[in-house]
């Protein structure tokens, strides 16, 4: 009698992990992207991966039967899509006028069952101050020689982009679809075989 009245308990638990987690690990980013103080990159690293690794966990042990670990992986992409979108989203307050020295071409080759091959352009940098030194782009940004405009956080703590770039809703709205089937997986309940 008393494992039955706690089972229901424990499902409605697992369906909150995914929203606390998503939220703990958007404030924790947007904290170390954003803010006037922010921890050292090591704390910083420490506690994100923590909150990525842990949450998931969390959701297996509470989510019973052979979807904990679907949930559980979709869980922990929907956390790290959210800590793209935190980082895309970042302020990036310099702007920098910079020369390509050199732009190197990588194909990367799809395989059997994998995305078609995917061009993606590795651009170094002559920039005033030495900073950001080279940038890599799935288009070419300017020929050798050329100039680019990089929009840059002076603290180095977000990835530099071309100037003009915003927020890449892509990884938000990919996250939000993860994390919303992992919220579902786990509010589902028991199945009757398990």
């Amino acid at each position: 009698m008393f494992m039955s009245e706690v089972e229901p308990k424990v499902w409605r638990l697992a369906a909150l992990v995914p929203v606390v987690a998503a939220a703990a690990v958007y404030g924790w980013a947007r904290w170390c992207y954003a803010a006037a103080s922010p921890p050292s990159a090591t704390v910083a690293l420490v506690v994100g991966a923590a909150l990525v690794v842990g949450a998931p966990v969390v959701y297996f042990v509470c989510v019973r039967g052979s979807r904990s670990l679907f949930g559980a992986l979709l869980l922990a992409l929907g956390l790290l899509l959210t800590v793209t979108a935190t980082d895309r989203a970042a302020s990036r307050a310099e702007v920098a006028a910079c020369v390509v020295r050199e732009v190197k071409e990588q194909v990367n080759l799809g395989g059997e069952g994998l995305p078609a091959e995917r061009t993606t352009y590795r651009h170094l940098l002559n920039c005033p101050g030495g900073y950001p030194d080279e940038l890599t782009e799935e288009r070419r940004l300017a020929a050798q020689g050329g100039e680019v405009r990089i929009a840059y956080d002076p603290r180095h703590r977000v990835s530099p982009a071309p100037e003009g770039t915003g927020p890449s809703w892509t990884a938000a709205l990919g996250a939000v679809v993860l994390l919303v089937l992992s919220t579902l997986v786990a509010a589902a309940g028991p199945f009757r075989d398990e």
